[in-house]
């Protein structure tokens, strides 16, 4: 698996992310980074696939474990994500700010970064990249205790989520384990 410690990413893009996607490849490949990147390559690439083909295709590299991280860039950011999350072990975010970045990847360890190239400026789009690709699964952006071991539980559970299975006991969710939730500091700002 091409790993992000070893400083290899994924990324593809409709037409309508292609700049965004640009800028940002341009700016890690100077920090050495190694992208495999399916498209689009350019504003009218005539062979790029639609939007949702492509993040699937995305999607599938990771959860095939040829990578261990991708991002995707469209429009708003949206669609990429919907078509993304369809692969079984996708954890996908739209992301348009940092502190959702962090959260993302150090609160649910997401694999499959989404943004927007309509509402996402270039360096916005570097910092958030930046943020996802620097930071992991309880990396130290929340302070509470219990942090990791909620996060990882919860996406243990997801990724163990059946629907059939679900259906079948009620509506009742499968569970992995219990976490104590520190509700006395999560709702407090670091007081």
């Amino acid at each position: 698996m091409k790993m992000v410690k070893d400083k290899y990413i994924l990324v593809g893009a409709d037409p309508a992310g292609f700049l965004l996607k640009e800028a940002i490849c341009d700016n890690l490949r100077k920090k050495g980074w190694h992208i495999t990147d399916i498209g689009a390559k350019s504003l009218d690439d005539k062979n790029v696939e639609m939007f949702h083909r492509m993040a699937i295709r995305v999607a599938s590299m990771v959860a095939e474990k040829e990578f261990e991280r991708a991002m995707i860039f469209c429009g708003t950011g949206m669609g990429v994500h919907i078509a993304a999350s369809k692969v079984p072990g996708i954890h996908s975010a739209v992301v348009e700010s940092v502190p959702a970045a962090l959260r993302a990847i150090t609160g649910n360890g997401v694999n499959v970064m989404c943004m927007g190239g309509h509402y996402i400026a270039h360096q916005m789009g570097i910092e958030i990249a930046e943020a996802f690709l620097n930071n992991s699964l309880g990396s130290g952006y929340e302070w509470w205790p219990n942090f990791y071991e909620f996060h990882k539980l919860a996406i243990d559970e997801m990724d163990a989520f059946n629907y059939e299975e679900y259906k079948a006991n009620g509506f009742q969710m499968k569970k992995l384990g219990e976490i104590e939730l520190p509700y006395d500091c999560i709702n407090k700002k670091g007081e």
